[in-house]
C-alpha cells in the first residue's frame, strides 16, 4: 500500500513540475482565478488561505431540499463530493477544489442540510439532523446530478456521512478519504459513558442536550463556532475574514434545528424519522468499509478523535492512513489543503 501511495506522490509532483515549466514558455495562463477558469498551475502553488471564494453557487432540488452547491472542473471529469462538517461549510475546501479542478477531476461542495443557501422543499419536513439523513441527502443529490459514483472525502459531520455511504452504498462510492477515519456510530453506542477526561471535550453536546444551550447557539451562534473553531484548532490563526466567510453559513432558518437534534440523537434524547430505521439498524452493527480509503489526522487535532490503530481493522480493502504535521487541527481541508487534495488523487489510484 505505501509503495502505491509514494508512486502516486512522485506521479503528482512530477506533473506539478510539468505545470511550472508550461507556465514558464507562456503555454499556460496563470492569471486564472478560482472564480473562474480554475489555474492549471494551482497544484504547484496553493497553500491555505489562497482563495476567498467560490463564485457564484448552483442550486438543484434533491430529495427534500433545494440544495446549494459550489462546483469547479470539467464536467465529464471523475466526480468528487467534498463534505464539510460542523461548525464550518463549504469554505474549508476553498482550497482544495481548484486543485483537484485543476487536475481534471469534477468537484462538487454541497452545503448540508441547515448550512448556507441549502433549504427544504416543505415546512412540514422534520427538521433532521440524524447522520444517515445527511447521508441520504448526498444519494439524492448524486442522483439529481446524475453521478452514479463518486471519490467522497470529508471531515466531521462530512467525513461520517461519507463513510456512511461508503459502508451502506459502497457501489455509489468510488474511493474514501476521510479525516479522523471511522466516525460511524449509533444510539445505542452513543449511551455507553467515557472516561471523565473524554467526556470533557464533548461539553458542547451535553449543553445541546438542554433548553438553555439550544437559547444559547440561538443566541450566541458565531460566537460558539469561533469557540470551537479555536479549541479544534488551537494553532490554525486564521482570521476574522476566514471565519466570517463561513459563519455567514450559520444564518440559515434550519441550522440551529438541525444541529442541536443532531447531537441530542446521538445521545438518544431525540427520535429520528422511522424511514431511516432499517440504515440505522445496520450501522449500529459498526459495518466495515470495503472501498479504497485514506484515512487523515492532523498532528494538532484538539477536537474528539480516536488514534488511528483503533479503527484501522474497519477498513478492508486497499487503505492507508497519513498523519499531518505542523500544527494542522480539526478543519484538515482548510488547514492542509494540498495535503487533501493529493490524498484524493491518491486514494482514486487505488480504485479498481
Amino acid at each position: 500500500m505505501s509503495e502505491v501511495i509514494n508512486r502516486d506522490r512522485r506521479l503528482f509532483l512530477g506533473a506539478a513540475a510539468m505545470s511550472v515549466a508550461a507556465v514558464r514558455l507562456g503555454m499556460i495562463d496563470s492569471a486564472g482565478a478560482f472564480a473562474g477558469t480554475p489555474d492549471p498551475n494551482a497544484a504547484a502553488t496553493t497553500k491555505a488561505g489562497a482563495h476567498s471564494s467560490f463564485g457564484a453557487l448552483k442550486q438543484t432540488v434533491a430529495g427534500p431540499l433545494n440544495v446549494a452547491y459550489a462546483e469547479a472542473g470539467p464536467a465529464g471529469g471523475t466526480a468528487v463530493l467534498l463534505l464539510h462538517g460542523w461548525p464550518y461549510d463549504i469554505h474549508s475546501f476553498v482550497d482544495v477544489a481548484p486543485l483537484l479542478a485543476a487536475k481534471g477531476y469534477r468537484v462538487i461542495v454541497p452545503h448540508l442540510r441547515g448550512y448556507g443557501p441549502t433549504r427544504f422543499l416543505s415546512s412540514k419536513t422534520p427538521r433532521n439532523g440524524q447522520p444517515s439523513a445527511v447521508a441520504v441527502d448526498i444519494i439524492d443529490l448524486m442522483d439529481a446530478l446524475k453521478i452514479q459514483q463518486a471519490i467522497l472525502a470529508g471531515f466531521d459531520w462530512g467525513a461520517r456521512t461519507a463513510d456512511i455511504i461508503a459502508a451502506l452504498w459502497p457501489e455509489r462510492c468510488k474511493a474514501l478519504v476521510s479525516v479522523s477515519g471511522y466516525l460511524i456510530g449509533s444510539q445505542e453506542s452513543g449511551k455507553k459513558p467515557l472516561p471523565p477526561n473524554a467526556e470533557l471535550q464533548w461539553w458542547y453536546q451535553f449543553y445541546f442536550a438542554t433548553e438553555r444551550g439550544r437559547a444559547g447557539y440561538e443566541q450566541y451562534r458565531k460566537d460558539f463556532a469561533k469557540l470551537i473553531w479555536q479549541t479544534a484548532s488551537p494553532k490554525w490563526n486564521f482570521d476574522n475574514a476566514t471565519f466570517e466567510r463561513s459563519a455567514a453559513s450559520f444564518d440559515n432558518p434550519d441550522h440551529v434545528s438541525i444541529v442541536i437534534h443532531n447531537y441530542r440523537w446521538r445521545l438518544g434524547l431525540a427520535d429520528g424519522e422511522r424511514k431511516y430505521d432499517d440504515y440505522e439498524k445496520r450501522l449500529a452493527a459498526a459495518p466495515v468499509i470495503t472501498v479504497p480509503t485514506i484515512t487523515m489526522e492532523g498532528d494538532a487535532n484538539g477536537a474528539p478523535h480516536l488514534e488511528p490503530g483503533a479503527y484501522a481493522k474497519k477498513f478492508t480493502g486497499k487503505y492507508a492512513h497519513r498523519t499531518i504535521n505542523g500544527g494542522i487541527g480539526h478543519n484538515l481541508p482548510q488547514e492542509a489543503p494540498q495535503d487533501f487534495a493529493k490524498a484524493v488523487i491518491d486514494v482514486g489510484g487505488l480504485a479498481p
